[in-house]
């Protein structure tokens, strides 16, 4: 009998519903493949149609919060200034993140890491793009030109460490966070005006 488009939509939604529960409830690492297809009612192979591996679940569930937060940003007029632009894109994403913070820590070292050796499928590749996308326009608007590959490459080592930090920050509201990323974003766009020959 042949699936529908509807049929595999519904099924991967259930498994992405099952494992963010799993992983909520008992940790990124204890939630098991099995654990998870059971909760979602189908079996194990099954689940490895729809995704490799248990980092590809938290990428999936990562990528539907950065699009959420990237179409409530688009909403709305970004600030003129730069760093204040880049500043309330990125607060939009912790923002719509925030329900994942406790098991985001194995994307950022199996994926978006720049020492990363373990990719997690299209829907990280698809997060890392619509994001350098969408900072390279604020980039433009801010009349900086072009982000060179040398400056993307800056930029998202910024922009992961700041992530690797708010996954283990216990300050209130994660305020420690919104600090380094304030300093980190004044410090790349002052590079930028700077004019380096490497970025041109």
């Amino acid at each position: 009998m042949r699936i529908t488009a509807v049929e595999k939509q519904a099924t991967r939604e259930r498994i992405l519903t099952a494992a963010e529960g799993l992983f909520r409830q008992h940790s990124f690492d204890a939630a098991t493949t099995r654990d998870i297809a059971r909760a979602a009612g189908i079996a194990t192979g099954t689940l490895f149609n729809y995704f490799a591996s248990k980092e590809a679940l938290v990428a999936a569930l990562s990528t539907e919060a950065w699009r959420t937060a990237h179409d409530r940003f688009r909403k709305s007029p970004p600030p003129r200034d730069l760093e204040e632009a880049l500043f309330a894109l990125i607060a939009a994403e912790l923002r719509q993140l925030k329900p994942l913070r406790k098991f985001f820590a194995p994307l950022l070292e199996t994926t978006f890491s720049p020492l990363a050796t373990t990719a997690a499928g299209a829907s990280a590749d698809d997060a890392r793009r619509e994001h350098l996308e969408l900072v390279a326009e604020l980039v433009r608007a801010g009349g900086c030109g072009e982000l060179s590959p040398v400056a993307l490459q800056l930029y998202w080592t910024l922009y992961t460490g700041v992530l690797a930090f708010w996954t283990n920050d216990k300050s209130p509201q994660q305020e420690d966070t919104l600090a380094l990323l304030d300093q980190s974003l004044a410090m790349f766009a002052g590079w930028l005006r700077s004019g380096p020959a490497s970025t041109h």
